[in-house]
């Protein structure tokens, strides 16, 4: 077995990684002076012309479309090369994401059929077009299954009716797929359905943020009688859990990535600390708790990125049943990254706490990891429900 990321991905992280150094961490400064202005409004972190700049320099170097498909404008390198770029993007804390975002490609992908491809599918893969995916409702977080948002057939036409939250990047969508119950009789097998739902569709609105901890801005999105064609369903009636449930396991691979970029971030500012701050006549780096603050945080990170990329490479060869794998790296990434900075922020003392370092950013950031796209407790029984109806997988 050859555990030696091939030569084309080595370059292609050195190529983001100077990206990151040349553009993303010098905008860092302006990032936390964004997100401490915004109050309780939902301005960008990064200017709109900042952002637009950055995705022009990101297609001029070759960062666009790493895993769109080659036909759509796209690079289609696959997952582990999108796991080693997310890693390296998130060394910053600026947020920024090379498009189009990996998750709802990926279902787009498996589900778009006819003049879907060239409205919805192509546009997105190619940058021209933003997305989002409504899935969280005020009685259905962990447990989308529970979902209660209809779309029942009238008159030719589906009419969608109910109340989504939390959903990211609402407003700025082109189009947003919406997961919604039509058979309510069979729930989550053969009754639930994705439906592509235009900007400025009637009946469509997105009246509030929701000001979370730190840099999401969610939104309350409502669904008063929208209507949409049968061109309008995504995949298959009453075939859309699956799909959406590949989807979410995309992002939960990215959020084990995005962990990993952090927590490098935080040992790279704790080892130089740990070597040049002396207390009571020695260096940080003398003392035990200091070095075992930063042993843990290295075979954490190490032991994590491993589970991930092998993800990325069985999602590479095909393989359709990774649930488990992604319930694992997303619990592992974001509770080993929780540790991670706290380990460091204890490290820095007083400056830990401030806005002059990144850590503080990051502490905020990544507590969200825990709660989005599954919190730990339901991963956690997920896999200990599969392995007891299973039994352990074989080697």
């Amino acid at each position: 077995m050859d555990f030696t990321l091939p030569e084309e991905l080595r370059m292609l992280r050195d190529t983001v990684a100077r990206f990151v150094k040349e553009e993303l961490i010098p905008l860092e400064k302006d990032v936390i002076r964004r997100e401490a202005e915004r109050g309780l409004t939902d301005a960008p972190l990064i200017a709109p012309e900042v952002e637009r700049e950055l995705e022009r320099k990101a297609r001029e170097i070759g960062l666009y479309g790493i895993d769109a498909p080659e036909e759509y404008g796209g690079q289609n390198l696959g997952m582990l090369a999108k796991a080693v770029v997310v890693e390296e993007l998130k060394y910053s804390i600026t947020p920024f994401t090379l498009p189009p975002d990996s998750p709802n490609l990926w279902m787009l992908r498996e589900t778009c059929k006819g003049d879907q491809i060239q409205k919805y599918l192509i546009p997105y893969a190619n940058g021209e077009k933003k997305s989002s995916i409504a899935i969280t409702e005020p009685g259905a977080g962990s447990d989308p299954a529970g979902m209660k948002t209809r779309a029942e057939y009238k008159n030719g036409k589906w009419v969608i009716n109910g109340q989504k939250i939390f959903i990211s990047g609402a407003r700025k969508a082109d189009f947003i797929i919406v997961m919604a119950v039509t058979d309510a009789s069979k729930g989550s097998r053969g009754g639930i359905t994705a439906f592509l739902v235009d900007k400025g569709s009637q009946g469509l609105s997105i009246p509030s943020v929701f000001n979370t901890v730190g840099e999401h801005a969610p939104y309350a999105v409502f669904f008063d009688n929208v209507e949409v064609t049968d061109d309008q369903v995504l995949g298959t009636v009453g075939n859309g859990f699956g799909p959406m449930q590949n989807r979410l396991g995309v992002r939960r691979m990215e959020i084990a990535c995005r962990a990993m970029g952090y927590t490098r971030r935080c040992l790279d500012l704790m080892i130089p600390q740990a070597n040049e701050r002396r207390t009571f006549g020695a260096p940080l780096a003398d003392r035990q708790s200091v070095q075992w603050a930063i042993a843990d945080s290295w075979q954490e990170m190490e032991m994590v990125r491993w589970v991930t990329w092998r993800l990325a490479w069985k999602m590479d060869q095909g393989e359709r049943n990774w649930r488990r794998e992604a319930a694992m790296v997303k619990l592992q990434g974001s509770e080993m990254v929780a540790r991670a900075v706290d380990r460091a922020m204890q490290l820095f003392g007083g400056m830990g706490m401030t806005k002059d370092m990144p850590l503080e950013y990051i502490f905020r950031a990544c507590r969200l990891f825990r709660i989005y796209e599954g919190p730990s407790e339901i991963h956690r029984w997920f896999i200990a429900r599969d392995l007891l109806r299973n039994g352990l997988p074989a080697h």
